[in-house]
């Protein structure tokens, strides 16, 4: 009877290992699909061309001092703020890896294949560049419920927010990117009303999305890097 309870016991873990494999690699799908969301949100900043968002100032000023494109100086940055996240001791997931890799690319991707001719009207940047934050608050909502932790910058936001509890994370974001904007700035990157619009407005209209969905960011539970993989090589 003993033998029976434990090779029960035993189908019903492995029925769940499955089951957790398939998840994951759903989870890895919708992080994707959440990704190509915010990379969309990112490029209508850039359409808008009336000065670019604190970090895609940072990509353009790092692609206009080396001869990376737009993408790969994204990709850099990434690596270099994933860095900074395990230095502050933040969780590191597949989610993490997966949006440093393919966030600056899916942006350059939609800039590349854009028909449109470059925006001259200031009044359609403006709506433009909400509209963008609009799509990247939502695809960064998509992305961090799948669990697997934040993309580098995200972490960053999450980690700078859960030590200050008290401080809305929109206005978290909006000190983050008035120092990534300075650091853009320093290294020629476009600055524009839609800089100062990006600083202020992305985290006002991230903290609105959010309101209106209830989606809080820091109460979302991530799994990392080993916790997944010792669920795959179960």
């Amino acid at each position: 009877m003993m033998f029976k309870d434990k090779a029960k016991y035993a189908q019903i873990r492995e029925r769940a290992y499955r089951v957790s494999r398939k998840e994951i690699f759903r989870q890895w799908l919708q992080i994707a699909a959440g990704l190509l969301v915010f990379a969309f949100g990112v490029h209508l900043t850039i359409y808008a061309n009336i000065g670019l968002a604190p970090w895609d100032c940072l990509g353009m000023g790092v692609a206009r001092q080396t001869p990376l494109n737009y993408g790969l100086a994204m990709t850099i940055i990434a690596v270099a703020v994933l860095i900074v996240d395990l230095l502050l001791k933040e969780r590191i997931g597949y989610g993490t890896v997966i949006d440093a890799l393919l966030t600056g690319n899916f942006v350059q991707m939609f800039n590349s294949l854009n028909p449109l001719p470059e925006n001259q009207s200031l009044v359609l940047g403006i709506v433009s560049m909400l509209i963008g934050f609009v799509f990247m608050a939502l695809g960064m909502c998509v992305y961090m419920k799948a669990g697997q932790c934040c993309g580098p910058r995200d972490a960053l936001l999450v980690g700078l927010g859960q030590r200050l509890p008290t401080v809305p994370i929109g206005a978290v974001q909006i000190g983050m990117w008035a120092a990534v904007l300075l650091f853009g700035w320093l290294l020629g990157g476009p600055v524009g009303v839609g800089t100062l619009i990006g600083t202020v407005g992305a985290g006002a209209v991230m903290q609105l999305v959010y309101t209106w969905i209830q989606f809080e960011p820091r109460n979302v539970k991530h799994r990392d890097v080993i916790e997944i993989t010792r669920i795959l090589r179960s």
